[in-house]
């Protein structure tokens, strides 16, 4: 530990793990609950519909159950516009006043917007669509706020020994909340299956016979509000992070006794040493110095993070299609809409609680052993390797005998992915940078994966919709080879575990001496990675 660290910072790093900092997992965590669920549970309904406000389109499918195309991708690709959007404007407000100030906020336009998704209303099926597209915009918008400001939040609340599984563990609640939005639709779909005794799709073309199907989606997409709302007073009552008010806010005395009480032991306030502090390290974005220190960190964790979600995104949002191959759903024309949304719903649910569930785990459980650099590496080697088997082998894994095969073969890019870049991509960037950007940072940092999940979602998605064996086969090299990509680009980042915030962003002056006079824990650091 650097000697000019002040006493508030050097308590946060060393306090032994206790309540409040489960609570404060718990509490973050939810939020991501929430962004999973609201982002996941919409590829549950899409193909409903589609056979509900478009059946004139669907009428002349060998494949019914589909939105139009351009409809299709404004549905899927309006809330990762919002969450882009939410990521680099609430990312900046939370640097500019404060994490706590602005985090409430992001939980509340959720809850709204999740219920109004549901309320969509308009006297013509395109009318509702688009007031379905303007709610998911807003809902993206408060979802992109929480990426930045929970993993800052956590970062700066964690000691140095456990901060990586902290904030991994805040991430691996989207695990939860994707395998809840294949549950819920499940229960509910399963509920009006049996309230309508629904005949077979052949014999109901356009749902006449299903009057409550309508409600079906409504009723998935508002209960996107519930773990928000349940988690809204314990978020307004947490106290700003202790490195905010000390080293922004520049109040020494009240991050002492907020910490103090957090933490249940007395700290020195430090105001004058708090002054040499923060002049050293007054610097400003983009300046020489943040490119002299950061920039290859900031185009690491930008360009892996871009590169994860083009494959990531482009396995959630293509599951729908993939899974009639895989033998885990029927085709559309043998069963009704109500059916059809209940089997994709149980095996988006499968394939997350065996593949992608346990990922995010195994990241929280390793991630202080191994370390967030080993693990982003074996991630993207891992998926790139499955993803180009099942590309060059679609063929032979397409085939009813080899379905359980090509499943086992799928859920392991799913498992790779979240033991691996899809955790440590998060992780990383709430500790690479300064305390005075780190919120405007990280939002970057995820506004550029997002814009790679658009990609996904407006052009892999697009090119794939309907499940040609052709197009999925290219697809999943192209993924393959972005993946290696990916695998190339995490060179640029360095190893964080074990040192705390302050050392790693040069924060305690550590970046400004010469390299001999590097502490022998920072050299021992350096090595290790």
């Amino acid at each position: 530990m650097a000697s000019n660290n002040l006493s508030v910072l050097e308590a946060l790093d060393s306090a032994r793990t206790q309540w409040y900092h489960v609570k404060a997992i718990v509490i973050a965590g939810m939020g991501f609950f929430t962004d999973a669920y609201d982002l996941f549970c919409i590829s549950t309904v899409s193909k409903l519909l589609g056979r509900l406000y478009f059946p004139e389109h669907n009428k002349n499918l060998t494949e019914p159950g589909k939105l139009p195309t351009g409809v299709n991708n404004m549905v899927i690709g309006v809330a990762l516009i919002g969450t882009l959007s939410g990521q680099l404007v609430f990312g900046y407000l939370g640097d500019k006043l404060g994490r706590k100030k602005v985090y409430g906020i992001t939980l509340l336009l959720m809850m709204i917007c999740a219920i109004c998704s549901g309320l969509s209303f308009g006297y013509t099926p395109k009318a509702v669509i688009r007031t379905l597209c303007f709610f998911r915009f807003w809902l993206g918008f408060g979802i992109g706020g929480d990426y930045p400001l929970s993993a800052t939040i956590m970062s700066e609340y964690a000691n140095k020994k456990t901060r990586g599984a902290f904030i991994a563990a805040v991430f691996a609640m989207q695990g939860v909340g994707i395998i809840f939005a294949g549950l819920v639709s499940m229960i509910i779909s399963y509920i009006f299956l049996q309230a309508n005794q629904a005949p077979s799709w052949k014999e109901n073309h356009v749902l006449s016979a299903q009057p409550n199907a309508d409600y079906a989606w409504r009723i998935v997409l508002m209960l996107g509000a519930l773990p928000a709302l349940l988690t809204f007073y314990w978020r307004m009552k947490m106290p700003e992070t202790g490195r905010y008010t000390a080293i922004i806010e520049g109040n020494a005395k009240q991050a002492a006794s907020d910490m103090g009480q957090v933490l249940d032991m007395e700290i020195q306030a430090e105001q004058e040493k708090l002054a040499m502090f923060k002049s050293s390290n007054d610097y400003p974005l983009w300046s020489s110095k943040f490119v002299e220190r950061h920039g290859l960190h900031l185009i690491g964790t930008t360009t892996t993070w871009f590169l994860l979600d083009v494959a990531f995104y482009s396995q959630n949002l293509t599951q729908k299609d993939i899974f009639p191959v895989m033998g885990l759903t029927h085709k559309a024309p043998e069963v009704n809409a109500l059916r059809e949304m209940f089997e994709i719903s149980r095996a988006m649910f499968v394939v997350a609680m065996f593949g992608t569930f346990p990922g995010y785990w195994f990241t929280v459980a390793f991630i202080e052993k191994l370390g967030r650099y080993k693990i982003q590496l074996m991630g993207f080697m891992m998926m790139s390797i499955f993803m180009f088997i099942i590309g060059v082998k679609y063929d032979y894994l397409a085939t009813h005998e080899n379905r359980w095969m090509f499943a086992t073969l799928y859920g392991l890019t799913f498992f790779f992915a979240n033991f691996g870049p899809n955790s440590t991509t998060f992780v990383l960037p709430a500790e690479l940078f300064p305390t005075r950007m780190r919120s405007t940072c990280h939002a970057i940092s995820a506004a550029s994966g997002k814009a790679g999940a658009m990609v996904s979602a407006f052009g892999i998605q697009k090119y794939t919709l309907g499940g040609e064996r052709g197009k999925i086969k290219f697809a999943m090299i192209i993924l393959a080879v972005t993946n290696m990509l990916g695998f190339f680009c995490t060179f640029l980042v360095t190893e964080t575990k074990g040192r705390s915030l302050e050392e790693i962003s040069g924060e305690d002056g550590s970046k400004d001496r010469p390299e001999g006079e590097m502490s022998n824990r920072g050299h021992r650091q350096v090595l290790e990675s």
